[in-house]
C-alpha cells in the first residue's frame, strides 16, 4: 500500500491570501466554516506576550512578528455567512453581528453561570482548565446550528495539555507527546475532531478562512471524507503551517506502511 500525500490531496487545500479578496470573487458555497478570527491588536507585536522564558525557566515559543493581524469587520460576516451554509466562529462574543450585544468572555462561577442561562442555544464553550492564570478561563463560539450551548472541556494551558477528547480534564503525562505550539492563536487538534464528530458529516464541505496553524486541516484529514480549504494571508505562517500538515500526513502515511508491510 504505497500512499503518497498526493493521494489525498483532492481533499485538502490551504491558499495563501486575503480570506476577503477570495470569498468576494468565488462562486462556491461550503457546508460548514470554521473560523477564528482575530479579535483584538497586538499579537502582531512580537513582545505581547511577553518575555521568551517562563518564571520557572522555560523557554517559550518565539513566535514569529506579523503584519497580518486585521480584526474583520461586519462586512466580511455577512460574507462568509453568505458563502458558507453554517458557521462556527470563534470569539464571536467580541464581535457585532447584530444578533446580540459584544461583550467580553465571562469568568468562571456567578459570572459564566449567568451568562449560560442568557445563552442556552447555539454556542460552544471550550473550558481550557486555565486555574489561576491571567488568561480567559473559555473561549467561546457562535454557531449557526440550533443546538443547545455545550460545554468542551480540554486543558491547554502552557506545557498542561489535555489527554484526549474524552479525557481532556486530564493532563497528558507524556509531555512528548504534546503538541509543538507555532501560532500564537492555535488551538488543540482535539478540539476540531470533536467539532467534525459532531457538528460535521463526510463528504461536506470544511472552509477555515483563518487558518494559521492548520490544527483544522489536520483534524478534518483524520475526521476522512471532508473536502477542505483553508486561507491564510501571512507567508510565514502559510509556510509553516503547510509544514506541519506535511509533517503529521507522512508520519501517518508511514504508520501505514509499516501495519501492511
Amino acid at each position: 500500500m504505497n500512499h503518497t500525500i498526493e493521494d489525498i490531496s483532492h481533499l485538502s487545500e490551504v491558499i495563501h491570501g486575503d480570506n476577503r479578496e477570495f470569498l468576494l470573487h468565488t462562486d462556491r458555497i461550503w457546508d460548514l466554516a470554521v473560523d477564528d478570527p482575530p479579535y483584538f491588536k497586538g499579537p502582531e507585536r512580537r513582545k505581547f506576550y511577553g518575555s521568551k522564558k517562563s518564571p520557572i525557566g522555560v523557554k517559550r515559543v518565539d513566535y514569529p512578528v506579523t503584519g497580518q493581524w486585521n480584526v474583520p469587520d461586519k462586512e466580511y460576516f455577512h460574507l462568509l455567512r453568505s458563502k458558507t451554509k453554517n458557521q462556527i466562529i470563534w470569539g464571536s462574543n467580541y464581535f457585532d453581528f447584530g444578533l446580540w450585544e459584544p461583550h467580553k468572555t465571562p469568568r468562571k462561577g456567578e459570572e459564566f453561570e449567568k451568562w449560560l442561562i442568557s445563552h442556552p442555544t447555539g454556542w460552544i464553550v471550550w473550558d481550557k482548565l486555565n486555574g489561576r492564570s491571567s488568561f480567559n478561563d473559555f473561549e467561546l463560539a457562535w454557531t449557526s446550528f440550533d443546538r443547545p450551548t455545550v460545554v468542551f472541556t480540554y486543558m491547554w494551558n502552557g506545557m498542561c495539555q489535555g489527554k484526549s477528547i474524552s479525557e481532556g480534564h486530564i493532563m497528558r503525562g507524556n509531555k512528548s507527546l504534546n503538541e509543538k505550539k507555532i501560532h500564537v492563536t492555535q488551538k488543540p487538534l482535539d478540539l476540531y475532531r470533536w467539532i467534525f464528530r459532531d457538528y460535521a458529516n463526510p463528504g461536506q464541505s470544511i472552509l477555515d478562512p483563518h487558518c494559521g496553524s492548520q490544527s483544522s486541516r489536520i483534524a478534518a484529514f483524520d475526521f476522512g471524507g471532508l473536502y477542505y480549504t483553508g486561507l491564510e494571508v501571512d507567508q510565514i505562517y502559510f509556510e509553516k503551517g503547510n509544514r506541519r500538515t506535511e509533517k503529521y500526513i507522512n508520519a501517518y502515511l508511514n504508520q501505514l506502511k509499516l501495519q501492511f508491510a
